[in-house]
């Protein structure tokens, strides 16, 4: 959505208007089942046994009619989006440069958007097929890219420092791991984890279903995708210290959601009212790297708030910017 241009090759939308947009269409997404208290736990599990928990209709016809026929070489800016081939097992990643330089994954923007939203239990996968010029195709059975990056920091590294392995002119020429050029702002979606939800004791009694569903959660999606989200997390963090730029790459996460808000799906204007404020509050925070040993976030000293240190990564990139457009105009 902020990728997308309009007739005047700007984004569609602005930041601002992301929670206007949720506020909106979230109940719609997540249409909410008001069973009786005592049935919802049964009747959850019973559709979660069933199929996805959502048809994905009403967000897919969204998409759709947000981007028209955009793809992905068409984006104001250059993105990278994962998502997973079911049928291949294994990360499929949508570039803005790979889709310039290959057809067959200049995939439609709708397609990427509900490919890459597709989690599963949630939504049903999605499948398409895109075409070349020379009559080629490739067909691509996909789910959420979070199965296989739910935190797609490396992920992205790893696509630019593949860009400047091809000499990309984009990029200085130079080492493609010179990695204290880069600047990282990663922005989790918050997690339950000092809830403490799950325990040895409370796991070890566990079958099949339970893994699958227990009180409301999904735990083996939740354990795989914050497994997931975390080791990047680590690395990075260890990465960016061991080259003396700890500045930057920043990490902004909340590890203190709880009961709804911790929920992936529960779309009441309450719960969206209170994720809304708590991204504000984070905002407040003082800027917090992982301790690799307890996994906790930990205040660091003297570099201020997150909203300080988005002002101060804004004003970097806004200086090469200007150096860059400088540069080109004397050439």
């Amino acid at each position: 959505m902020l990728a997308a241009p309009d007739e005047n090759k700007r984004p569609i939308f602005a930041a601002k208007d992301l929670t206007t947009f949720y506020l909106e269409n979230g109940p719609k997404i997540f249409p909410q089942r008001n069973w009786p208290g005592w049935l919802t736990s049964s009747m959850n599990l019973i559709g979660t046994i069933r199929g996805p928990k959502y048809d994905g209709v009403f967000l897919h016809d969204k998409i759709k009619s947000l981007t028209h026929d955009m793809r992905v070489a068409d984006t104001v800016t250059n993105i990278v989006v994962p998502a997973f081939d079911v049928k291949y097992l294994q990360p499929v990643i949508f570039t803005t440069y790979e889709a310039k330089a290959d057809p067959l994954k200049n995939a439609h923007l709708s397609d990427i958007c509900i490919s890459t939203s597709a989690a599963p239990t949630y939504f049903p996968a999605h499948f398409f097929r895109t075409e070349g010029p020379d009559g080629r195709s490739r067909e691509y059975h996909l789910v959420d890219g979070g199965v296989a990056a739910n935190n797609p920091t490396m992920i992205a590294m790893s696509m630019l420092t593949k860009e400047v392995l091809r000499r990309n002119l984009d990029f200085n020429p130079g080492k493609p791991t010179e990695y204290r050029n880069y600047l990282i702002i990663s922005v989790g979606t918050g997690s339950a984890k000092l809830a403490e939800k799950y325990t040895a004791p409370q796991c070890a009694k566990w079958g099949l279903i339970q893994w699958l569903y227990e009180g409301g959660f999904t735990p083996i999606i939740d354990i795989f995708s914050h497994a997931s989200a975390d080791m990047v997390d680590i690395h990075a963090a260890v990465l960016f210290e061991a080259l003396h730029c700890q500045k930057n790459y920043l990490r902004i996460q909340d590890d203190s959601l709880m009961g709804n808000t911790s929920s992936v799906d529960i779309a009441t204007e309450e719960n969206m009212e209170a994720l809304i404020g708590i991204g504000k509050e984070l905002l407040k925070k003082p800027v917090a790297r992982v301790n690799i040993d307890t996994g906790m976030y930990e205040p660091v000293a003297g570099e201020g708030t997150n909203e300080d240190a988005l002002a101060r990564f804004a004003k970097m990139l806004s200086e090469e910017r200007k150096l860059r457009i400088k540069n080109l105009n004397s050439c």
